[in-house]
């Protein structure tokens, strides 16, 4: 009877250390497969009639009429702004959530919490005070 040596361990862990790179590395070509056989096939599928209406430059559905530069006021990254605020607010509420349940992590995590809540009200009042918030 035979016993292991240390190469025949090394070997076993090389090959099923490989193997899981093996399915990635497989996974990853079938898709990429996948993606130009659905590309060749809308190719060659697709009517080609190339008519003066379909080369011109199309937004929308609007007909490009006048300059190509349109004004826009400022208010409406100020939302843009305003949104994303709150959009990270949730993102942080959900984990502390789930941290404020474990043991040992309760007052920690609610001190911190209205840490960040407060940042957040003194962001809401100074766009309040400076007139953001109102509609004209």
């Amino acid at each position: 009877m035979r016993t292991p040596t240390v190469v025949d361990t090394t070997v076993v862990v090389a090959a099923d250390y490989f193997q899981s790179y093996s399915v990635v590395g497989l996974l990853a070509v079938v898709g990429v497969l996948f993606v130009a056989v659905a590309f060749g096939a809308g190719r060659l599928l697709r009517p080609v009639v190339p008519t003066p209406e379909k080369l011109l430059t199309y937004e929308c559905g609007v007909d490009p009429v006048g300059e190509g530069w349109a004004h826009t006021q400022v208010r409406y990254y100020v939302y843009a702004f305003l949104y994303v605020i709150f959009a990270v607010d949730s993102i942080f509420l959900f984990p502390w959530a789930t941290v404020f349940a474990a043991p040992g992590y309760g007052a920690t995590t609610l001190v911190e919490m209205f840490i960040f809540l407060g940042f957040l009200a003194v962001g809401l009042l100074y766009a309040y005070k400076k007139g953001v918030l109102t509609w004209t």
